[in-house]
């Protein structure tokens, strides 16, 4: 196993993690920019307000992308077990 299989295996770890974490991460964006944006139009500076919509938003982005997410880190496991051998340089 030489470096740039290292490097190329924490590529693939790394964009893995990158799309497993997006739908959930920009979920929790837009949600939050949403409140912020109503508290201040409406001035109620309530900081538990954001709370409950975030927590329901990303359950509902856990539900839709959940089986997705369950597949791409089954496949990219898989690819990695496939490697193993020529990993070893067998």
């Amino acid at each position: 196993m030489n470096d740039t299989t290292i490097i190329d295996l924490g590529v693939q770890a790394m964009l893995i993690t990158g799309k497993l974490a997006a739908p959930i991460l920009l979920t929790a964006l837009v949600v939050g920019f949403g409140i912020s944006l109503f508290q201040s139009v409406t001035q109620i500076q309530e900081v538990t307000l954001s709370f409950v919509p975030k927590a329901i938003g990303v359950a509902v982005a856990l539900l839709a992308c959940g089986s997705w997410m369950v597949h791409e880190i089954v496949s990219f496991t898989g690819t990695l077990y496939e490697k193993i051998p020529s990993l070893l340089g067998g």
